[in-house]
């Protein structure tokens, strides 16, 4: 496999940094899509947003207010009809907090089997870069919500962001995130330490407490999202973008455990993309029902920038990659629900940017291509979520608000 020069890395991680900036400096009404709501939201509002469905097919979301003095809360809204209508926001602290709600370290919100309303988000500290994860839960659907707690028994004013959260099979909760603990470590013994280590804490008490401070693995890429979700079985399962020897940024995943005795991790990509800096591109991952695995991610092969989808058997076997979109798509995201199998991706064009999608009603077999939705503003990365009538699109712009999609069907 032919290794990326050191100027076409330089090119790439530019192209992608001046991607960003042309959509923040971008502003228009957005396209028509059939069967989408808006909701608009406060201009003042950071863009990173999670949704999640519950057992009656209630659309519930999370995201961050800022006031007009800069206080900053994580707020909750419901809404009853898949994001035609909202209920109003509902702060669940009762004090501000800085929090961070980018599109790659934005709230986290995850529903348990009994109603259980559970966010997790990264409240900022003062030392740049620096952040404790956080965590809020309802147990009475929304009405009244817990003291916000840390996760994490490491209390340094270090690196703790970039959480994630899932719950597995018996209603046990993991929250994993990014931690340079152990760089700091390293520093100060003189010695060099690549990239930043995953940890993740774990409860058995529906969040009233947490345990760990487990290790998943030194040497992760230091600012791209950690994708968890549960296989087949209901067994928690993290990917991630790792640093493999020498310096391979490809990605890998792992079954977590409650006590944090964790297998060895597996390598799931092999693209074998070398470069000392952060894309800020995290992977996304879901399984069928049979066991099959099925993964987005970006990264650099035989010197060109994509995006990937790829599914593997219930063995581990890994497709052929198949690229989404054009050099400019990114930050793609996968659901599975039955049979049906949903890719989404942004993608700019120069102008506009749209969110694309490949849809699949028998297990990936076959695919559909779709247009969902476009802007001329600023937005934050799609997030798919899965409810009664499939799979769903969450899609926050600056210009139009909270969009939500239904992504299955045939057009």
């Amino acid at each position: 496999m032919r290794n990326v020069n050191v100027m076409g890395v330089v090119c790439r991680v530019a192209a992608l940094c001046l991607f960003c900036l042309s959509e923040l400096a971008s502003s228009a009404p957005m396209q028509e899509m059939p069967k989408s709501h808006d909701r608009k939201m406060s201009s003042k509002a950071d863009l990173g947003t999670s949704a999640a469905v519950d057992g009656q097919g209630n659309l519930w979301m999370a995201s961050k207010e800022t006031t007009g003095s800069g206080q900053q809360y994580v707020t909750l809204q419901v809404s009853q009809d898949m994001g035609k209508t909202w209920s109003n926001p509902t702060r669940i602290q009762r004090e501000p907090e800085p929090i961070a709600a980018d599109g790659e370290n934005r709230p986290k919100l995850v529903l348990g089997k009994k109603g259980q309303i559970y966010v997790a988000y990264t409240m900022t500290l003062a030392k740049p870069y620096t952040g404790a994860i956080r965590f809020v839960r309802s147990l009475d659907g929304g009405r009244t919500f817990s003291q916000p707690i840390t996760v994490h028994a490491n209390r340094d004013e270090i690196t703790h962001r970039f959480e994630s959260m899932v719950v597995d099979k018996d209603d046990r909760i993991y929250i994993a995130w990014i931690d340079k603990r152990d760089v700091e470590a390293a520093n100060a013994r003189k010695e060099k330490y690549v990239g930043a280590a995953l940890y993740y804490a774990t409860s058995e008490d529906q969040g009233a407490t947490f345990k760990g401070d487990y290790k998943i693995a030194d040497h992760s890429c230091e600012c791209c999202r950690i994708a968890l979700t549960v296989n087949a079985d209901g067994k928690p399962i993290a990917f991630w973008r790792h640093i493999f020897e020498p310096n391979a940024r490809d990605h890998a995943l792992i079954e977590l455990t409650p006590d944090g005795n964790l297998p060895p991790l597996v390598r799931a990509t092999f693209d074998d993309w070398r470069v000392d800096a952060c894309p800020h591109h995290g992977p996304s991952i879901a399984y069928a029902p049979d066991g099959t695995r099925h993964q987005t991610w970006f990264n650099v092969k035989n010197d060109e920038g994509s995006v990937f989808y790829a599914s593997a058997n219930s063995n581990g076997v890994l497709s052929k990659p198949m690229k989404l979109g054009s050099a400019q798509a990114q930050h793609a995201d996968v659901a599975v629900q039955g049979n049906k199998v949903a890719v989404v991706w942004k993608q700019f064009d120069g102008k506009v940017t749209a969110i694309l999608a490949k849809v699949s009603n028998d297990g990936g077999l076959t695919w559909q291509d779709k247009s969902l939705a476009s802007t001329l503003g600023d937005s934050d990365q799609p997030h798919l979520t899965t409810g009664p009538l499939g799979n769903v699109l969450v899609w926050r712009t600056k210009n139009e608000g909270v969009r939500t999609l239904l992504v299955d069907g045939r057009s």
